[in-house]
């Protein structure tokens, strides 16, 4: 220890003798620098570091010690910054006192502290940084380990321009203003400052308090010029992205100073209005400006202009339509429409994660945003203003999306917008609060200008006239109520009231808090004005009247069914009557809930859908003491509310809202009770007719079973280790979503939507519901699968199921006479059963349902295999089918289950349809031919030639879709039968589309003849049939939709979305059936493709494809000038940006989150490793082969990170979004892998060098929540590479967004930046 004392008293005895003589400091810190370099001191010195300046304060604060100062930083034999991080805690508190010496600390900040290069990784780096972060505590205020010398660098820098900040505040008397009113820096000296050496006259106090003022004016400019220079701005950056608690309170000085500082106004360099400018987060960025144009390019039309990377072209899109931004959201909205298929996660949730995600990814502004939402969902509605007939969702349905869905999705952006820290609304002056909701506004206001968009469908231009007269009685200053509208006839207005689809948009908004009436002031929104109130009619009974506590009666009851509630207030005191009336009431409460308040009582739809759902599963009475469930003692009302929403359209509204999971939950208890309970259990009706707990049953079994497609394999469509959605909604997983929004769940809920369906779930049972509570349902689902799965076995003699089959089969075929015979016996290989053959209704099984399912399968394969023996002939099977069905409408499901499972064995003969045994296809056959060929003109698929004549072979049907085909048009088409065949249909149409064509159009031909107004519908149902049958005409289709899309007319005119969607399906147009857009035929087929691994491959491949057109057509072969190619360019980005768009859309609909992590893991990397330059020579050609290179990189960059948001979303909030980190990791490993060197490409090296830059740019850009899911191992790898390609700002950007484990190395590489 003795030896380094004597070596620093040797310093300080050269240094007084050189501070003696005023010597020249050259030649003293050459004499330092020797004799420490003999004593094997390495430099620069942490030690000398010290003592320099302990030796000069205060006892040496001379000039010519300050010169030996700067020269030692001069020739490195002391740490820069340590040397600042030493002089800043000795001199900034005493700059009152000693204002040349902080002008001078000042002077040597503005010299060194830019200068970052070396100061990382320098000689004696680690014991510098400790020595930094021991001298400032960083560690301790921050929070921060010090073991990451970058860390301690961003750390010092932010701490320097803080102490700075604060001593300019507090000699400015304006510290006090902020929050905390005290610095976290000592700026103020600890003791009370005594200088004796010194006298102070009058003439030196005044030339020091000049001094003081210039140093504030300093230290301001300063401040500006860290804010300003490239590389500090940047460290900024990082301590602002890492250190975000600490950010609001700098945020909050720098304010503070910029709008108060009497400094400012002397500056020569620094104006109050940059300071300002400087501390908004726009600034304090990393700005990422790439060198190359076309990439310049690619950020321009993606609209990459995020505060992480921005960039420096800022171009036109080509002239497209804005309506080419939101092509996903039109197919989302239309896939919602399917009614086929519902879903378990609320449309509000799904669209509004859709609208971030592409809010992100096209940079545009919450106004636009809102505007492209408004718009497709008027696309919807006009799409289909007239949709065909048939058990499809109507109109009622899209107008559910409109005037619902898409308000409470507004009000969910907008709830979260409020929910944003109040600290970081005072951080970007960008963030106003409300602007959201001013946003809103502004869209609304300007959809006016959409005429062609806004034209009402007949069935509610009443509604929308009623709108427009009730904001035209305002604007004229008359105030009347809902119920005077009610019954005010347009007639009766002075003026014509012309409403429009715009004035239920504004009725919608204003009734969920969105808007307020000064919309009914917009110029336009009304035409005219009026002086006196009209003369309306005497108010009939309804909503006002029984809000008033009018009692119900029958006109009231039909008034109150046929309009909706205006009010939850009307809606909640039915609710009450449904649960504390009396008997009557509550089925008369029952009834008006599923009225016309469920279909279109678009303001409180959510709220009718609710309170059905509760009443559904009602809680059990706490003096209840029955042996039986208390369920049994409300079968009328359950009864009358299972009915009530089992047409299409309203299961679908229950869809959209996200009820689907806790409506099964509400079925379960009553289909196991009522299922248990023997037929002569009965309730009479109002009308006097009774139900029996059969038809209860049945009626809630068929709904039960719309709600997941339970006629198919539960792992069919399996991608990957995740099904995709449609093969999820099975019964265990719809509980597994309802128990998801319970309490007790864990999971946290941060949206108003999810809150409400909380509350629902709760209601009916706050614990979790598995399907082993519901033993029954749980055995025929068992049984179902099974029967799915394998053949048909397990039926033992004797046994009471074999009894069951034997009174099932006696009651079906009790009519049958041959000639003689007076037993009928029926055998297969499975069962023996013979029973009497005549009609005695006491033959009817009295047994509960469940007992009945359990027999069907094994009565209905006794029944086919005496067909197929001809031992029965067709038309007794599908009598005695029938007959079946009769008694127990729920054995329809038992029936398909069975049927398709033998359908897919294929070990049928075939029925032929000759009109002799089975009912013949041939009057109609040719006429199906034709317009399915009509309907499929715009895909150019072939069709393969139908039967025309009866005769022909090719007019057969395998034998188990025959009888059930012959089945279904034994039904009639009315209300009674509607719940049942809405159950029989999709089955029906699933069966004939899984044999081999021409199955499904024979179906369609017999069907048209049975229901002649469903002729369009069963026709389009037909036609899709062509694309499961064949990959080459799925691949078709899809070419097909990508050729809509990117048509040069179809993007001039509305962006694609106009020629990729047309108008639905429907005969109303031309006359007759016309062909139907490819993008309406993908969206009602990809459900049934069995092969949806290969739709990604196809859709790369018709994406580069599309790349290559794109190039050729949209890029001038000669540039007469860099301007020209640019704005070709960008219109070419903007196509390039539209097919990867519409890839996916269709990748994402089609599978999921299955097809997206496959994508990932498999599609994406396979293409890149085996796509080789050969296979894309020849058709690039030219000059444009690199060009068409790129492009298809940054295509499926684009692509890539849709697929990735749409199916994770952007940010953390949504369950999927726990996946993402698995998925992407392996992906970016893979990226980093293949940049390492450690995997060989076969891919262009343009391809994949504008993929990887194209993919991070936007993860960056857009996404930078997924940056934090990646290891910080990969991402220095990642950034490595990009460095490799002159991609220094791409790197910086992507570690400065990986957090605080990849700061240090963000730091690093600045420092080392030119």
């Amino acid at each position: 220890m003795a030896a380094p004392l004597t070596m620093w008293d040797g310093v300080l005895e050269i240094t007084q003798m050189a501070q003696a003589k005023v010597g020249d400091p050259l030649l003293w810190a050459l004499q330092i620098s020797s004799n420490l370099s003999c004593s094997g001191i390495s430099l620069p010195s942490p030690e000398l570091a010290n003592v320099l300046v302990s030796y000069i304060c205060w006892d040496n604060n001379v000039p010519i010690m300050w010169k030996f100062l700067e020269k030692a930083l001069v020739l490195k034999i002391v740490p820069p910054f340590l040397i600042l991080a030493l002089l800043s805690e000795r001199v900034i508190p005493c700059r009152r006192s000693k204002p040349v010496a902080y002008r001078l600390y000042m002077e040597l900040l503005r010299r060194h502290s830019f200068e970052l290069k070396g100061q990382i990784n320098g000689p004696n780096h680690e014991k510098v940084m400790k020595s930094i972060d021991g001298v400032l505590h960083l560690s301790e205020i921050f929070g921060l380990e010090a073991s990451d010398p970058g860390i301690i660098v961003v750390e010092f820098l932010y701490a320097t321009v803080w102490q700075l900040l604060d001593a300019s505040l507090d000699d400015e008397g304006l510290l006090e203003l902020t929050s905390d009113k005290k610095s976290m820096w000592p700026i103020k000296p600890q003791d009370m400052e005594i200088d004796g050496h010194e006298i102070f006259d009058e003439i030196r106090m005044a030339h020091n308090e000049k001094l003081h003022n210039l140093n504030t004016v300093m230290a301001v400019e300063l401040i500006g010029r860290f804010l300003q220079d490239k590389k500090t701005s940047k460290i900024l950056y990082l301590a602002r992205h890492n250190l975000p608690t600490h950010w609001p309170r700098f945020i909050e000085r720098l304010q503070l100073l910029g709008a108060n500082s009497s400094a400012l106004k002397s500056s020569k360099v620094l104006t109050s209005e940059d300071l300002l400018r400087l501390a908004s987060d726009k600034c304090t960025v990393l700005t990422y400006e790439p060198k190359q144009n076309l990439l310049q390019n690619f950020h321009a039309v993606t609209g990459l202009m995020s505060p992480l990377v921005t960039s420096s072209a800022v171009l036109s899109d080509g002239g497209s339509s804005i309506s080419s931004l939101w092509l996903p959201l039109d197919l989302a909205l239309e896939d919602a429409m399917d009614g086929y298929q519902v879903n378990a996660t609320s449309s509000i949730e799904i669209v509004t994660g859709l609208v971030k995600s592409l809010q992100a990814m096209n940079g545009t502004t919450w106004h636009d945003t809102f505007v492209g939402l408004w718009i497709a969902a008027l696309r919807l509605v006009q799409r289909e203003r007239d949709p065909i007939e048939g058990p499809v969702p109507r109109l009622d349905t899209r107008l559910c999306m409109l005037l619902s869905i898409i308000p409470l999705v507004v009000a969910e952006l907008i709830e979260e917008e409020k929910s944003v820290d109040i600290n970081e609304l005072k951080n970007d002056s960008s963030k106003v609060p409300g602007s959201r909701r001013n946003d809103v506004v502004s869209s609304i206001k300007l959809l006016g200008d959409y005429h062609s968009l806004l034209s009402p469908p007949h069935s509610v231009l009443s509604l929308a006239n009623q709108a427009a007269a009730k904001a035209m009685l305002l604007v004229s200053g008359i105030s009347v109520g809902s119920a005077y509208l009610d019954c005010l006839s347009m007639n009766e207005m002075p003026v014509k009231c012309s409403g429009n689809m715009r004035h239920l948009i504004v009725e919608a908004c204003i009734a969920r808090n969105l808007l307020d009436t000064s919309a009914y002031f917009w110029p336009g929104y009304v035409n005219g004005h009026i002086n006196h109130i009209p003369n309306a009619p005497p108010q009939m009974p309804g909503w006002s009247a029984f809000l008033k506590g009018a009692p119900l009666t029958p006109i009231m009851i039909n008034a109150m069914v046929s309009t909706p509630a205006s009010s939850l207030a009307e809606l909640e005191k039915v609710f009450e009557l449904a649960v504390k009336g009396s008997d009557d009431e509550k089925v008369s409460a029952a009834t008006i809930l599923c009225g016309a308040s469920l279909l279109r009582g678009w303001n409180i739809q959510e709220h009718t859908a609710q309170f059905i759902t509760r009443l559904l599963s009602p809680p059990m009475p706490a003096d209840y003491s029955g042996d039986e469930s208390h369920l049994i003692s409300i079968a009328l009302i359950l009864n009358v509310l299972i009915v009530g929403i089992a047409p299409v359209d309203c299961v679908q509204v229950f869809s959209l809202h996200g009820l689907i999971p806790q409506l099964a939950c509400s079925l379960m208890p009553i289909c196991e009770v009522f299922g248990s309970c023997v037929p002569d259990v009965s309730w009479k009706l109002p009308t006097g007719d009774e139900i029996s707990a059969h038809a209860v049953f049945s009626n809630a079994f068929a709904v039960l079973l719309k709600l997941w497609r339970f006629n198919h394999p539960p792992l069919e469509h399996g991608v990957g280790d995740v099904p995709t959605v449609g093969s999820q909604l099975t019964p265990e997983y719809l509980l597994l979503v309802r128990n998801s929004y319970l309490p007790s769940s864990g999971i946290v809920l941060n949206d108003q939507t999810k809150r409400r369906l909380s509350e629902v779930a709760a209601s009916s049972s706050p614990h979790p519901v598995f399907l082993d509570s519901f033993p029954k349902l749980k055995c025929w689902y068992r049984q179902h699968q099974k029967c799915i799965a394998s053949a048909l076995s397990g039926l033992v003699e004797g046994t009471p199921v074999h009894q069951t089959v034997n009174l099932l089969l006696t009651m079906m075929f009790r009519k049958m006479n041959r000639g003689s015979q007076s037993v009928t016996t029926i055998n297969s290989g499975s069962s023996s059963s013979s029973g009497p053959g005549n009609d005695d209704s006491s033959l009817r099984p009295n047994l509960p349902s469940w007992e009945i399912l359990e027999a069907v399968p094994f009565a209905v394969d006794a029944a086919l295999t005496a067909c197929a023996h001809g031992r029965l002939y067709p038309r007794e099977l599908a009598t005695g089918l029938k007959n079946l069905a009769d008694f127990l409408p729920a054995c329809l499901a038992t029936i398909v289950s069975y049927f398709s499972a033998e359908v897919s064995r294929g070990v049928w003969k075939p029925a032929f349809m000759n009109g002799t045994d089975w009912p013949s296809p041939a009057a109609n056959l040719s006429n199906v031919e034709d317009k399915i060929k009509k309907i499929l003109a715009a895909t150019g698929v072939d069709i393969p030639s139908l039967a025309a004549g009866e005769s022909s072979p090719a007019a057969t049907l395998p034998l188990p879709l025959a009888a059930f085909a012959s089945l279904t048009i034994t039904y009639k088409i009315d209300k009674t039968s509607e719940r049942f065949l809405n159950l029989a249909g999709p089955a029906l149409e699933s069966l004939a589309a899984g044999c081999p064509w021409p199955c499904m159009p024979i179906v369609a031909s017999l069907w048209t003849q049975k229901a002649k107004r469903w002729f369009d519908f069963l026709v389009f149902s037909a036609s899709r049939t062509v694309f499961l049958h064949s990959n080459d005409a799925v691949f078709q289709l899809l070419k097909s939709c990508f050729a809509a899309t990117l048509s040069g007319a179809s993007i001039s005119s509305n962006g694609g979305v106009g020629a990729l969607l047309g108008h639905g399906f429907g005969s109303h147009f031309c006359g007759g059936i016309s062909p139907v857009a490819p993008g309406i035929l993908y969206l009602r087929v990809y459900h049934s493709i069995r092969d949806i691994e290969f739709i990604t491959e196809e859709i790369i491949s018709l994406m580069m494809h599309s790349v290559t057109q794109v190039a050729c057509t949209g890029l001038p072969k000669e540039r007469n000038g860099l301007q020209c190619g640019q704005v070709s360019l960008a219109a070419a980005m903007t196509r390039v940006k539209l097919a990867a768009s519409l890839g996916a859309s269709l990748v994402c609909l089609s599978g999921g989150l299955g097809l997206v992590q496959l994508l990932f893991k498999e599609t994406l990397p396979s293409w890149f490793i085996s796509s080789y330059r050969s296979e894309q020579g020849e058709e690039d050609g030219g000059s444009l082969g690199g060009m068409v290179a790129m492009l298809r990189g940054y295509a499926l960059a684009y692509f890539a990170v849709l697929c990735g948001a749409f199916a994770w979303g952007i940010g953390n909030s949504c369950l999927a979004s726990k996946r993402r980190p698995k998925v992407l990791r392996a992906h970016m490993e893979f990226l980093a892998s293949a940049l390492d060197g450690k995997i060989s490409l076969g891919c262009d090296s343009a391809t994949w060098k504008s993929y990887v830059s194209g993919f991070v740019s936007l993860m960056v850009g857009c996404t930078p929540q997924w940056v934090l899911d990646l290891e910080p191992d990969v991402l220095i790898r990642l950034s490595k590479g990009l460095r490799q390609w002159n991609e220094e700002e791409l790197a910086l950007a992507l570690l400065g967004s990986g957090g605080v484990n990849t700061m240090g190395t963000a730091a690093e590489l600045i420092s080392e930046m030119q």
